[in-house]
C-alpha cells in the first residue's frame, strides 16, 4: 500500500514551488491530476536547456518534477470547463493553487465556495508572501524573495556580495513546506474530519531556515558578515586549497582542531595564543587559512579526505555537480531512478529521498504529455465520448 493511497489531489499549480509540494505527493501514491491550460500548459514545459524538448512541451524544468501525475486541460473561462471542475471537486481531497492572491477568487473557486461543495478539502495556496499582508499582491519570483528574505546577503564573501543561492532554494524549500502542510492537515482531518485552508509564503517558508544566522541577530544583536566558503561557527572550517583542487574541512570541535593540526604537521599551532580557543580561532582565521593550505598543498584532495575521515575530522571533495549526481553513495540510495517516457526514452529522475520500511515511493509513471489524461479523468467523471467532443467544440478542454 502507498502512503497516500485513495487521495486524490487536484494541482492547479504551475513552474516550481507547487510542482514541487505536489511531486512528493504523488511519489507517496496520491493520484495528482495536474490541471492545465489547453493552450501549452505549465510554462516549465517551455522551460529548459533542450529546444526541440521545449517545443514538444517536456522541457527539462517541467520533467524535473512531474513524475507520477495525470495531465488535464480545462480552460476555467469557458463555463463548461468551470462545471468540470466543480464535478472534480467534490472528489478531491487536496488541491493546490499557487496564484497570485485573488486570482481564484475571480474565477468562483474561492475556499469559501468550494468548501461547500466539499467541506473535507484541504486547501493549499502558494504564493510569494501570502495571502494578507502589505505585499500579498506583488510579483515573486524566486529571486525577488531571496533579495527581500536576506538570503542573498548572507551569501558571498566581501568580494562578491550580495549572492544568490545557485538554484530556486525559496520556491523549492516553499514546495516543501507545502507539503509538509497538507499532510498534517490530512492527519488532522483523518482526526477530526475537517478540511482547512493553508496559506503558504516563500517568503515565510524561507527565513527559518537561516535560523542560526538570524538567532545571532534577533538574540546575539550581531549582524551576518558574508564570509563566502567559511562556515561562522568554527574555525577551521570551510574551504581549503590542496595540491590538486579544493578540499572542505569542519573541524567544528576542539579535539577537532588539535587532531587537525597533528595530521597535518603543526603541532605548534594548537598552543599559538591566536588559535588555541575556538573564538579566537574564528577571529583569526585570515591569518590560520594559509598556514593550513601551505601543508595541505603538499598531498591531493583524496589523500586529505582519506587521512581527515579516518581521524573522525569531517572532511571532502568538492565534486562537479555531474560527479555528485553519479557518486556511490546517491546511486546506492536510488536517490535517482530512471523511467522510460514514450518519445525521450530513458529520463533519470530525483526519486523520493525520504526511505519508509513500510509504503515505499517510487516513480511509476514519467510526466505527463499535455492532455494526456483528459478523457480518462472526465470518462470517471461520467461523461460520454459525445460529452467530450461537446467540450471539445467549445474549447472547454
Amino acid at each position: 500500500m502507498k502512503l497516500l493511497e485513495n487521495i486524490r489531489v487536484v494541482d492547479m499549480t504551475n513552474v516550481l514551488a507547487g510542482p514541487f509540494a505536489t511531486m512528493h505527493l504523488a511519489l507517496l501514491g496520491a493520484e495528482v491530476i495536474k490541471i492545465e491550460n489547453p493552450d501549452g500548459g505549465d510554462l516549465a514545459r517551455k522551460l529548459g536547456n533542450v529546444p526541440e524538448m521545449n517545443k514538444k512541451l517536456m522541457g527539462t524544468s517541467f520533467l524535473a518534477q512531474n513524475a507520477n501525475k495525470k495531465s488535464l486541460t480545462l480552460n476555467l473561462k469557458v463555463e463548461e470547463a468551470k462545471e468540470v471542475f466543480r464535478k472534480l471537486i467534490r472528489t478531491t481531497d487536496v488541491l493546490v493553487e499557487n496564484f497570485r492572491p485573488g486570482v481564484m477568487d475571480r474565477l468562483g473557486f474561492s475556499y469559501g465556495e468550494l468548501r461547500k461543495t466539499n467541506p473535507k478539502l484541504i486547501y493549499c495556496a502558494i504564493s510569494g508572501f501570502g495571502q494578507t499582508g502589505p505585499d500579498a499582491f506583488k510579483p515573486a519570483y524566486d529571486q525577488i524573495v531571496q533579495g527581500l528574505s536576506g538570503v542573498m546577503d548572507v551569501n558571498g564573501d566581501e568580494r562578491l556580495h550580495p549572492l544568490r543561492s545557485g538554484f530556486p532554494v525559496c520556491d523549492t524549500v516553499g514546495g516543501l513546506n507545502a507539503a509538509f502542510a497538507i499532510m498534517a492537515a490530512l492527519f488532522h482531518r483523518e482526526r477530526s474530519g475537517e478540511g482547512q485552508f493553508i496559506d503558504i509564503a516563500l517568503l515565510d517558508s524561507i527565513m527559518p531556515l537561516m535560523g542560526w544566522v538570524a538567532a545571532n541577530l534577533l538574540i546575539g544583536g550581531k549582524p551576518p558578515v558574508p564570509m563566502g566558503n567559511d562556515n561562522f561557527t568554527a574555525a577551521p572550517s570551510g574551504t581549503f586549497r590542496t595540491k590538486d583542487g579544493h578540499i572542505n574541512i569542519a573541524a567544528n570541535q576542539q579535539k577537532q582542531w588539535e587532531d587537525l593540526a597533528d595530521i597535518l604537521g603543526v603541532p605548534e599551532l594548537k598552543t599559538d595564543p591566536r588559535f588555541q580557543e575556538r573564538d579566537t580561532r574564528k577571529a583569526n582565521r585570515k591569518l590560520l587559512t594559509p598556514l593550513l593550505e601551505a601543508k595541505l598543498a603538499e598531498k591531493s584532495t583524496a589523500d586529505w579526505v582519506e587521512a581527515l575521515n579516518a581521524k573522525g575530522i569531517p572532511s571532502g571533495d568538492i565534486l562537479s555537480l555531474g560527479a555528485a549526481l553519479d557518486s556511490a553513495q546517491i546511486r546506492h540510495r536510488e536517490s535517482i531512478v530512471s523511467v522510460k517516457e514514450d518519445e525521450i526514452g530513458e529520463i533519470r529522475l530525483f526519486n523520493l529521498t525520504a526511505k519508509f520500511s513500510n509504503t515505499p515511493a517510487s516513480i511509476e509513471s514519467p510526466p505527463p504529455r499535455l492532455s494526456a489524461h483528459t478523457s480518462e479523468i472526465l470518462g470517471s467523471l461520467g461523461y460520454e465520448e459525445t460529452d467530450l467532443a461537446a467540450l471539445k467544440e467549445k474549447g472547454a478542454i
